[in-house]
């Protein structure tokens, strides 16, 4: 368990080892004073005398001892602190890495609310095991070990009789231990699950409310936060009796001790001076062993976190190259793919090639496969089977980084972060000038919504870009495609869900992004893409047909069938006329 700790301590480990080992010498001074306090009584107890100097110098010592055990603690506290926050940067840093290589389908598919809980919850949770619980348990359980040796070398029959308190509190401490283990993954998934429906009732208040479903949402949100309570609290009560027995046995080691071991000093088996000391010791080393105990008993939950931390990464990570690009051109061909989510096949055989220069549409009913090429063309996954090419070079044999810099993705859904509009479009190519940033904007068509913006481009995006709308957010999306000037442009229905002004600047911008490049774009509205140089037809995952619109319209019923269903919406409108029943 501690090397899952220490590996995360990386160059701070030396501090961890430091921290230990001044509070050790901490817990030392809080024992010493009953060492003194032995020498004091000693005298009394043999029939000898004690100078005023003896008394000084004992009494002395033992607020010395004190005053260095406050000292020695503040002193350890602060290593330890100072360690155990580098450790959860170092965690999160870590983890950060290998989320990154992390196909993206399988981050969004645990939710928001269970990353959250990972980043933030749970790995500041740690601070207190890795502050306290490491270096304090550590270091109050070694200081009773050497003690109750030295009972042992005192008189091993009272050294004995010390040691009888400890079976049972052990035992009642491994029961509390075996009861909360069996407990703590239905408590953790119950967390991650509130946490995942507080952040879905959150982004769907708006929906909640314009539709009125605020009682099922309001009941599923009480549902999960009450669950969530009820783990808690039966992994709680499932502990406490153990703890209870465990920290009122555990701290009386002079239980058997003081009775039996006065017995043997009365039966002349052991001798008064010795058991005083060895009471004295007793009483010293209870307090520490109890703070071990209490710190010992949550060094489980920090092994459970890590292990569940890592377990969250156990997809394999997506197969990264670590060449440059290097292909011939920038044909892309897809040869055979396959694509499962799971151990649902979505993607049958896929096969067609996209030469350098053209348009090409992707077209087919939802959920026939449109966006998952996408999504496996700028590697947010890895296909099942097959291969995709770029230039004749997979993707899998390129870094990340060189293929990013050959495609730019344009998704119906873009982010903003909670920056200046300016330094979002930036994102496109961090190197480039103010100048150049606001001329990729006007070519967006954003200049007439950031006229109207009192900063301008310098205005906020605000959380998620919700300063924003909609087409807004598209447009800004698409200066930072301009920006980044990539080769290859792929847009993934830029434009479903636009209205006709918007739609016609986003078409403006558009033609701007894909000026002179090879686009693949997922079309909704088909009539947007009948100059295409070739248009793939997808249907349930295989490809029903390739060619120009008007050889399709012949030759492929399925794409015949998505054409009428675009004239027919196209033709469709609803009458305006009071009581009128045309549509």
């Amino acid at each position: 368990m501690f090397q899952k700790v220490l590996r995360y301590t990386g160059r701070h480990r030396k501090t961890t080892y430091a921290s230990i080992l001044v509070l050790v010498a901490g817990v030392a001074m809080s024992v010493l004073p009953y060492f003194f306090l032995y020498r004091l009584l000693r005298p009394l107890l043999t029939g000898g005398s004690l100078t005023l100097e003896e008394t000084l110098f004992n009494a002395g010592a033992m607020a010395l001892c004190m005053v260095l055990y406050g000292l020695l603690y503040v002193e350890g506290l602060a290593l330890s602190h100072r360690s155990a926050y580098h450790t959860l940067e170092n965690l999160r840093l870590h983890l950060q890495s290998k989320l990154e290589k992390q196909p993206l389908g399988a981050i969004q598919e645990k939710g928001v609310g269970v990353w959250k809980k990972m980043f933030i919850d749970d790995i500041e949770s740690m601070e207190l095991l890795l502050a306290h619980a490491l270096p304090e348990g550590l270091s109050n359980l070694a200081v009773p070990v050497v003690v109750f040796a030295a009972m042992f070398l005192t008189d091993w029959k009272l050294g004995l009789l010390s040691l009888c308190s400890l079976p049972l509190g052990v035992l009642a401490m491994g029961m509390m231990y075996r009861s909360g283990m069996s407990k703590m993954g239905d408590y953790y998934a119950a967390g991650q699950k509130m946490n995942n429906t507080i952040v879905e009732y959150i982004n769907g208040m708006e929906v909640v409310k314009v539709f009125n479903r605020d009682g099922e949402s309001y009941h599923r949100f009480e549902t999960d936060v009450k669950n969530y309570r009820d783990f808690t609290l039966d992994w709680f009560r499932a502990c406490w009796l153990w703890m209870a027995l465990y920290t009122s046995i555990l701290p009386c080691v002079a239980l058997v001790l003081l009775p039996v071991g006065g017995y043997l000093v009365l039966a002349g088996a052991s001798t008064l001076p010795d058991y005083a000391l060895v009471l004295c010791m007793s009483f010293s080393v209870g307090p520490p062993l109890v703070r071990a105990m209490n710190f010992m008993s949550v060094l489980p939950q920090l092994s459970y976190k890590i292990d569940q931390m890592e377990s969250l990464f156990n997809i394999p990570p997506l197969k990264e190259g670590k060449t440059d690009f290097n292909g011939n051109d920038l044909q892309i061909r897809f040869e055979n793919v396959r694509f499962s989510y799971e151990k649902d096949e979505v993607l049958h055989g896929i096969s067609f090639s996209v030469p350098q220069g053209s348009l090409t549409a992707l077209v087919g009913e939802s959920g026939s496969g449109k966006s998952t090429l996408a999504k496996l063309l700028v590697h947010f996954y890895d296909v099942t089977d097959g291969r995709i090419t770029l230039g004749g070079q997979d993707l899998r044999e390129m870094s990340l980084a060189s293929l990013n810099e050959q495609i730019s993705f344009v998704a119906q859904e873009q982010f903003l972060f909670n920056t200046s509009l300016l330094e979002n479009i930036r994102l496109g190519r961090p190197g480039a000038t103010d100048e150049e940033v606001l001329a990729a904007a006007e070519r967006a068509q954003c200049g007439e919504f950031l006229e109207r913006l009192e900063k301008g481009i310098y205005t906020m995006a605000g959380d998620g870009g919700k300063g924003l709308s909609g087409g807004e957010r598209q447009r800004i999306a698409l200066a930072r495609a301009i920006l980044k000037d990539a080769p290859i442009v792929v847009l993934d229905e830029a434009t479903a869900f636009l209205d006709p002004e918007n739609e016609e600047k986003m078409n403006a911008a558009i033609a701007e992004v894909i000026r002179g490049k090879t686009v693949i774009v997922i079309a909704h509205r088909l009539q947007s893409i009948v100059g295409a140089d070739q248009i793939v037809v997808l249907d349930q995952g295989k490809v029903a047909g390739i060619g120009r619109h008007d050889t399709l319209r012949k030759t492929c019923p399925a794409y015949e069938k998505l054409w009428r269903a675009a004239e027919g919406a196209a033709a469709w409108r609803v009458s305006a006329e009071k009581g009128g029943d045309e549509a």
